[in-house]
């Protein structure tokens, strides 16, 4: 009997050493992952000011149209801000530029997407045209060297005098935008 529970044992311990190592079905582990946030002087999606009202502070790109704009040089011509109910466009207020895998021979599209908070600020790619209709967010795509330039328009019709602020929120993605 001892001889039969054995080898029923030792067969048991087989096939369960078998089946374990048959197939890898899950594992579950906790990881962490660092992301750095830099300023967009120095980050892979390069963000260039190329208007006076645009200028990077402490590294994060800021648009001001004001007197506090570290650009502002009131000998220039440069007013205190813009009139009421009025509109003003700006082409190229800054750049969108992919610095990602910029040691490999093999260019990479991004596809970028700039949103305004506000109705009174409209974005643009490329050149301001005044039959095309404008919205508080844009897509594009952005190849290793070559910026794509955004511009602003700032509709103020409805506002009163004072600061006026917006937020842009910036993204993007691995790929070219879906067409």
């Amino acid at each position: 009997m001892r001889k039969i529970f054995g080898i029923t044992l030792l067969i048991a311990g087989l096939i369960l050493a078998m089946s374990a190592g048959a197939n890898f079905r899950y594992y579950e582990a906790d990881r962490t992952v660092t992301v750095a946030v830099v300023a967009d002087d120095n980050e892979f999606i390069d963000l260039t000011p190329t208007q006076p009202y645009a200028y990077l502070n402490n590294g994060k790109l800021t648009i001001e149209i004001s007197p506090n704009n570290a650009n502002y040089n009131e000998s220039l011509g440069f007013g205190s801000g813009l009139s009421p109910n009025s509109t003003y466009v700006f082409e190229e207020m800054f750049n969108v530029s992919n610095e990602l895998w910029e040691n490999n021979a093999t260019a990479y599209p991004i596809c970028v997407t700039i949103s305004s908070n506000s109705d009174n600020l409209l974005l643009f790619v490329g050149d301001y045209d005044e039959n095309a209709t404008y919205t508080t967010q844009v897509k594009f795509t952005v190849e290793h060297g070559s910026p794509v330039p955004v511009g602003m328009i700032f509709n103020n019709y409805g506002l009163g005098l004072g600061s006026q602020s917006a937020q842009l929120s910036i993204s993007a993605v691995a790929g070219p935008c879906p067409t």
